[in-house]
């Protein structure tokens, strides 16, 4: 493809360039300013969440007032333009900065008059509230774009102007101006809300630890390792992608960064061993999306599920360990049967042996180690991430490069700059949870996605991931993540919930207390619950039963871990669809990164990107129909192994080729396989059967590869 490599390294670097923000320069009296306000405040950070003991509303506010300061000090209000424009702008950033401080104060040293005035807003209230609403605004907009902006914009004027004008289920009385700005800014409900405690608290700490690790030498470590273990095989170079991407995003939490910092190595590594290019940048942009699947950081992802489920977050690390795995490997079935179709070849990588490596920086995995084994005595993540720190500090001390003061200030100023943006990204997100959580618009929308569906756990499961898709053309993840969560997670959980309830009514299990909801109801039909019955029935009885009285039932029927792992599958389920943005078109920024290193046309890249990150939609079905979630341990790695076999199957049925190419009966028969090995039927003698065929499949097209003389 003469077109691709047309391109030139210099053009490339602008094409990675234009996808990230435009910042002043580190080397810059600004950048260094930035460097020592970004020390100062980890060293505050880290002294709030282990020995502080301040309110955490005034953190919060803290919070925002440094890191919009350094938002605003490294991201230039004007991009480009003669230098007296850029001197202007640089003289508003400050001015703006300051006043973010100011208000942070404001909010600390007048909280309580505001109080002894019965909640009457004073001339300055009114100022500073509108104020630091506006430099959210603002801050959001020079990291995000427009479109986070024009959504809080909007939900604001909804709840004192606009709502009152419509009619239907999403019309709203109103509150007033003052109620929304107390509640906005004064409370502990909107911008220094539980969003913000998140963003201070867990993700801060572990952005931060990852900061750490990185300037400790793990990362190098990591494509090390990877390249001595994954290397050595057919289509290695694939393999190394998908490890090295996994392992990397576990701990940097963003894809777009993982696809850069991974894909400058491991897309040129496979365009070298045969693999087509187009095909190497989609393989990285899939596998750096999934880093922010894989434990510990999850992209900020976690720590907001253990907010929203108050499911601890060792749990839900735990939880999410086998199906980031699963993941990973459906990704790495691409790579196995596109290096046998291209006949990719072997890439000496490294031809150390994989012992010596890992002899030479085991001690990288020391500080997981660490955190791991601090999280399961029973101390908080935001305490094991600040002691996990140290311990990357004194486990530096094993290598050839130990970690010095200089290295550790920059550690310290690398992870508030990785911070600040994502901490405007949520503080401002947090004003629309306020006013979903005010107008209680969430339960409307959740009660119009049930009424959609037809009560159809399927068809709500296609609008969350179209809901997904659209938030994720202007929203990033975690932000997506947040909004779907909040609008759509009580209808996802009521009806995952309710078809484990009709299943306990089918088969005439349902518990004794819960039936006492249905005498309330029907006298006559309360027998009938004794004894197993027919779906249909068994909805129609459900039915009976009034929306007020669904919860309580709920409660009744099962246990409450039971109910909990249900919660956390929807948010799981939401947090998943919410990824695809990165790789589905129009707006897929990880596949753009991608294609930029690779030299491919960004659009046909997001399409083989989309193509390769298919467990983002499968993998969430699992969660919805299966116990993958909360199941007991033979269920989880029965449905773990099953699925494997299942997503194999699906990847020859999409391509058409294993280990050699498949005949249109093969390739049905594959597809069959892969709905038998998925679908949620419970019968282990079906799963073994088709994962038995699926072998034999395997090794006839293998026979017949070898037969053909392609490399085994």
């Amino acid at each position: 493809m003469a077109t691709e490599t047309s391109v030139t390294d210099q053009e490339v670097s602008e094409k990675l360039k234009g996808l990230e923000l435009a910042k002043r320069p580190e080397q810059s009296l600004t950048g260094r300013a930035v460097y020592w306000i970004g020390v100062m405040f980890a060293i505050a950070h880290i002294y709030f969440n282990t020995l502080g003991t301040w309110s955490e509303l005034y953190v919060s506010a803290i919070h925002f007032g440094g890191f919009a300061l350094m938002c605003g000090l490294m991201v230039p209000m004007f991009k480009g333009g003669s230098e007296a424009k850029q001197k202007l702008g640089l003289v508003l950033d400050v001015l703006l900065g300051i006043a973010a401080i100011v208000c942070a104060l404001y909010l600390i040293g007048f909280e309580d008059a505001l109080y002894d005035r019965g909640v009457k807003f004073a001339q300055w209230d009114w100022v500073f509230s509108v104020c630091a609403i506006f430099i959210a605004l603002e801050m959001a907009r020079r990291t995000t774009g427009w479109f986070i902006p024009c959504l809080i914009l909007a939900a604001l004027t909804y709840v004192f102007w606009w709502g009152k004008y419509i009619d239907g289920i999403f019309g709203f009385a109103g509150l007033s101006l003052e109620t929304l700005l107390y509640r906005s800014y004064f409370s502990s409900e909107g911008m220094f809300g539980q969003i913000a405690r998140i963003s201070w608290t867990y993700v801060f700490m572990f952005i931060l630890f990852g900061a750490f690790l990185v300037k400790s030498g793990a990362g190098d470590f990591i494509i090390d390792l990877s390249r001595c273990a994954a290397g050595r095989f057919v289509g290695g170079p694939g393999f190394v992608a998908v490890l090295g991407s996994g392992l990397m995003g576990s701990v940097s939490g963003s894809s777009v960064a993982n696809t850069v910092s991974t894909g400058v190595i491991t897309i040129p590594l496979m365009r070298k061993a045969g693999f087509p290019a187009r095909f190497s940048a989609g393989v990285e942009a899939a596998a750096s999306t999934g880093g922010q699947l894989m434990p510990p950081v999850m992209g900020a992802g976690a720590f907001i599920m253990a907010s929203y489920t108050q499911i601890s977050y060792l749990d839900i690390i735990a939880i999410a360990a086998l199906p980031a795995l699963l993941y990973f490997l459906s990704v790495g079935f691409f790579v196995r049967v596109e290096a046998k179709r291209s006949h990719a070849h072997a890439v000496e990588l490294d031809t150390r042996p994989i012992g010596e490596v890992f002899k030479e920086g085991w001690h990288f995995l020391l500080p997981l180690v660490v955190l791991v084994a601090l999280l399961i005595y029973g101390f908080t993540p935001t305490y094991a991430a600040g002691l996990s720190i140290i311990s990357v500090i004194v486990s530096s001390w094993l290598s050839k490069n130990p970690m010095g003061p200089k290295a550790i200030l920059d550690a310290l100023a690398q992870g508030s700059k990785n911070m600040a943006t994502t901490a405007m990204l949520l503080i401002s997100v947090g004003l629309v949870v306020n006013v979903v959580a005010m107008t209680g618009i969430g339960n409307t929308f959740s009660l119009m996605v049930t009424d959609w569906a037809s009560g159809s756990l399927f068809i709500t499961l296609v609008l969350v991931a179209l809901a997904s898709l659209i938030l994720g053309m202007g929203l990033p993840v975690t932000a997506a993540y947040i909004v779907l969560a909040t609008l759509s997670a009580p209808a996802l959980y009521g009806l995952m919930a309710e078809s484990r309830l009709l299943d306990m009514i089918v088969e005439g299990t349902l518990p004794e207390a819960a039936k006492t909801i249905f005498m309330l109801v029907d006298m006559e039909k309360v027998a009938l619950l004794s004894a197993p019955m027919a779906e249909a029935d068994a909805r129609a009885l459900l039915d009976l039963v009034p929306a007020d009285f669904k919860g309580q039932l709920l409660e009744q029927a099962m246990a409450p871990e039971v109910l909990a792992m249900i919660l956390l599958s929807a948010h799981m389920i939401i947090f998943w669809l919410s990824q695809d943005s990165n790789v589905t078109p129009p707006v897929c920024l990880t596949a753009f990164a991608a294609a930029a290193i690779a030299k491919t046309p960004p659009m046909a890249t997001g399409f083989t990107a989309w193509k390769v990150a298919k467990g983002l939609y499968i993998v969430p079905l699992l969660f919805a129909y299966t116990n993958f979630i909360g199941g007991t341990a033979m269920e989880v790695f029965s449905i773990f192994i099953f699925a494997v076999f299942g997503l194999y199957a699906f990847v020859g049925f999409m391509e058409g080729y294993l280990e050699g190419k498949l005949n249109i009966v093969l390739r049905i028969i594959c597809g069959a396989l892969a709905v038998a090995l998925l679908w949620p039927h419970g019968e282990v003698l079906i799963n073994l059967v088709s994962a038995a065929l699926f072998a034999v499949i395997f090794m006839y097209s293998r026979r017949f590869a070898d037969s053909e003389g392609s490399a085994a």
